[in-house]
């Protein structure tokens, strides 16, 4: 069987999911956390990323004087992997916390709780892999935590670190969604398939997460 060929029945193979590694997230990755996808699209972000967006076109947020951002979670609740303990899922939603909270702190103050003229935002890591670099499909269900079989061969290739997430804004006076985003990135690469992954690892990937919001909401304000 010729190279591309067996490539290709990999590809499709994985877990049964059609299609290879894209920068996009694709339908067939969304989670079900934001329950409607049908308005998100094609965008870039501040920082040039590809991503999957909508903003409600009346959004004013001349309107609002400040931001609540809820826990982050982990969407659907993922089995922690010897390749990806619990610390290190722990210390990931931290780490997501604390970069949302400083970046759109920069925008407007944060508040306590919900309520009128505040906005709510609600985020979830969707996906969380390690996979070896050439090989790259994107594991989903449940939440990307298997690391993939390699052969003594292939163990020696790099293992790509993979985190995606979704987000919704919300009206926190009367809950309407007014803006919804979905994402992946890559982190730092594993040594080999024996590694395990830290919160450090894609630490860089949730800062462009973060700062992009930042950005966005500059751009916005402008508007």
């Amino acid at each position: 069987m010729k190279l591309a060929s067996m490539m290709s029945t990999l590809c499709l193979a994985s877990l049964g999911l059609v299609g290879c590694s894209s920068n996009v997230t694709q339908p067939d990755e969304y989670s079900g956390f934001l329950g409607d996808y049908s308005q998100l699209k094609e965008a870039k972000s501040p920082s040039g990323v590809e991503v999957m967006r909508w903003v409600d076109p009346k959004l004013d947020l001349k309107q609002y004087r400040s931001v609540y951002i809820e826990p982050t979670q982990f969407y659907p609740k993922p089995q922690p992997t010897v390749k990806i303990p619990q610390n290190t899922l722990y210390g990931i939603n931290r780490y997501y916390d604390e970069a949302l909270k400083r970046e759109i702190g920069k925008d407007l103050p944060l508040a306590t709780a919900p309520g009128p003229g505040v906005i709510v935002v609600r985020a979830a890591i969707t996906a969380v892999s390690s996979k070896t670099e050439g090989l790259k499909p994107y594991e989903i269900i449940p939440i990307a935590l298997v690391a993939a079989a390699v052969s003594t061969a292939s163990g020696i290739r790099d293992q790509e670190t993979t985190l995606g997430t979704e987000a919704q804004f919300i009206d926190g006076g009367n809950n309407k969604v007014i803006a919804q985003v979905v994402r992946k990135g890559s982190g730092k690469p594993l040594q080999n398939d024996t590694q395990v992954m830290q919160p450090s690892d894609v630490k860089n990937v949730i800062d462009g997460w973060a700062a992009d919001l930042h950005q966005s909401f500059q751009k916005l304000k402008k508007q």
